[in-house]
């Protein structure tokens, strides 16, 4: 990078990816443009780099125009030296015009398997960044990406138009500290609590559902495992409580979907556990990799049954209604936010999902892929992950605020203000409401109410938390009839996702094989060797021989039981309850459960 060479940098998750462009950031002269698709993440980023004394700010689009227009000078005239963008910015054509102004000396693209329409999680959005390129083409290009098979890796530099001698540096995604394992069960609650009952220090626990977070915390707290859960609905206050009592030790579980997780700066995270299967490896391996970044042994556990194969079969429907239910979506929510026919381009809404599919009686997933799929289409940006904390700056500079009597609550919070936060006057700080009554002897509706009226008398700007998604139309409202989807936006991403989930089931129901192995090949690692760690090679080591006639008391069980079931009762390999049951059955005994 620093011999200004365009490098994709293919790193394992925990492989420090961050520290390669924040330091380069630090020796070139001008500004390093970082574009991540991850709003929590860049914000968390930021906080560090300044708690580190590094001049770094963020552009997003839940930011108020005067915050935005505070980073664009900054980053114009030259006091800061990195600027975390998200990519939806670059669809503005005055801030392009901002941007060739600035003296950019680096454009990093973070997550870059985002821009590939091979990757799992291709964001249309992402195809703007060639913009950059076109408005700075001397300056070098790093991407990054923890999770990239060859055609994608290739597809990047495509995308983002690599010059001739563009490096590769590849590092292996094999991790020798974490021992993948799948454990089959009907019960899964039971083996969780097995699992983490017989492991040390913290860990993750992955599910597919924000309820089912509350309901498996709980669930492991009445057994005396201290958990919390944590999703993408939580106030920023309750996920900044939850994750700080995670990391310092307050609290050992904490039960997850996958908002949970990226840049978390924890490294001694003994397990992760994933109690419902992810639908592609790329997915898996970026939780399970947050296992044992100290480089200590640690475990990643995949608790499974037979459900989760037509469960992961499922979700490819789920992912792809049909064409006319993404019309019929398109049209509601265009009805919902009042967009007429011809009109909406380039305006951006805020959108209340939850609202929007109870008005409608929609099925949120099915909600939710309608509106990724537009979104792939080019007609909408819908964008979720939008959770603000509350912001202050004052306006007013010290003498104005010298005297000012606005009634006894606004004084109040204006004094708590100043004794409780420092920055104030030079760039927004995020607030609590509730601290801040906590302090001044108010009610969090009195603080409202107060930092409303100082706001008016000019002495300081508000912006209020917020958690609605927003909805960016890219092209005016089109008629239904008139809405299109490509064959690269719909059938070819469906049968890429389609390959993900055969390959995420292989994973996990092969029972032979090194899963680490499997998984490495996946990823392009040729000629890779047998991990020794994982529970397939260790039952190759070290196995016992089944018994006919406890697997046939098994089966003979009223209801019967699964081969993944026996097995695990057994301590053997599912291949000799296979066999073991196939010879049975010849002989007349009732077959295994599906």
């Amino acid at each position: 990078v620093l011999a200004s060479h365009d490098t994709l940098g293919l790193l394992p998750t925990g492989g420090g990816k961050s520290i390669t462009f924040q330091v380069p950031a630090l020796a070139l002269p001008g500004l390093t443009i970082v574009v991540t698709p991850l709003i929590s993440l860049m914000k968390d980023q930021v906080d560090n780099l300044r708690r580190a004394g590094i001049r770094a700010v963020y552009l997003h689009s839940g930011l108020s125009a005067r915050e935005s227009r505070l980073a664009i000078d900054r980053c114009r005239l030259g006091k800061a030296k990195l600027l975390y963008l998200s990519p939806e910015r670059l669809r503005g054509e005055r801030f392009i015009a901002e941007l060739k102004l600035m003296q950019v000396s680096l454009i990093v693209v973070d997550e870059a398997h985002c821009i590939s329409q091979w990757g799992y999680d291709f964001r249309p959005s992402y195809l703007k960044i060639a913009a950059l390129r076109e408005i700075f083409p001397e300056v070098p290009v790093m991407a990054l990406t923890a999770t990239a098979t060859p055609d994608v890796a290739d597809d990047i530099k495509r995308r983002l138009n690599f010059r001739q001698g563009s490096v590769t540096v590849k590092g292996s995604f094999a991790r020798d500290n974490i021992s993948y394992v799948v454990r089959y069960s009907d019960s899964k609650l039971d083996m969780l609590l097995r699992v983490l009952r017989n492991t040390r220090g913290s860990g993750i626990v992955y599910v597919r559902s924000r309820k089912r977070t509350g309901e498996l915390a709980k669930a492991l707290c009445e057994e005396g495992i201290e958990a919390a859960y944590y999703h993408a609905g939580l106030m920023p206050q309750e996920k900044e409580e939850r994750q700080n009592q995670w990391k310092d030790g307050a609290v050992r579980i904490i039960v997850a979907t996958n908002a949970f997780g990226m840049g978390i700066d924890k490294a001694d995270v003994r397990v992760v556990a994933h109690y419902d299967l992810p639908s592609s490896l790329e997915e898996y391996y970026q939780e399970a990799g947050r296992a044992g970044r100290d480089g200590k042994p640690s475990f990643a556990v995949v608790l499974a049954n037979a459900r989760d194969k037509a469960i992961l079969t499922r979700r490819l429907n789920e992912a792809f209604p049909d064409k006319e239910v993404i019309k019929r979506v398109y049209e509601l929510a265009c009805n919902f936010l009042e967009v007429a026919v011809g009109t909406g381009y380039g305006h951006l809404y805020e959108f209340n999902f939850a609202k929007f599919c109870a008005v409608f009686k929609l099925d949120a997933n099915v909600a939710r892929s309608s509106l990724l799929i537009l979104s792939r289409a080019g007609y909408i940006d819908y964008v979720d992950e939008i959770a603000t904390r509350s912001r202050v700056m004052i306006v007013a500079n010290k003498e104005e605020l010298y005297g000012l009597r606005l009634g006894e609550e606004a004084d109040a919070v204006l004094q708590t203000l100043l004794r409780s936060y420092t920055g104030l006057f030079a760039d927004y700080v995020q607030i609590y409401e509730s601290e801040i009554a906590l302090r001044a002897g108010l009610t969090e509706d009195k603080v409202y109410e107060a930092l409303l009226l100082l706001g008016r008398e000019k002495v300081l700007h508000y912006v209020p938390r917020r958690q609605t998604p927003y909805m960016l139309f890219t092209t005016s409202r089109e008629e239904p009839r008139h809405v299109q989807f490509p064959v690269e936006v719909y059938e070819h991403q469906k049968e890429r996702m389609s390959r993900r989930i055969e390959a995420m089931k292989s994973f996990v129901f092969q029972g032979e094989g090194c899963r680490v192995k499997h998984m490495l090949e996946y990823f392009g690692e040729e000629n890779a060797a047998d991990c020794g760690k994982c529970d397939c090679c260790r039952s190759r080591r070290s196995r016992p021989e089944a018994d006919p006639a406890q697997v046939e008391r098994l089966l003979r069980q009223p209801g019967g039981h699964t081969v993944g079931y026996i097995a695990e009762q057994l301590g053997v390999g599912r291949e000799q309850i296979v066999e073991i049951c196939r010879m049975l059955m010849d002989a007349g005994v009732p077959g295994p459960r599906q």
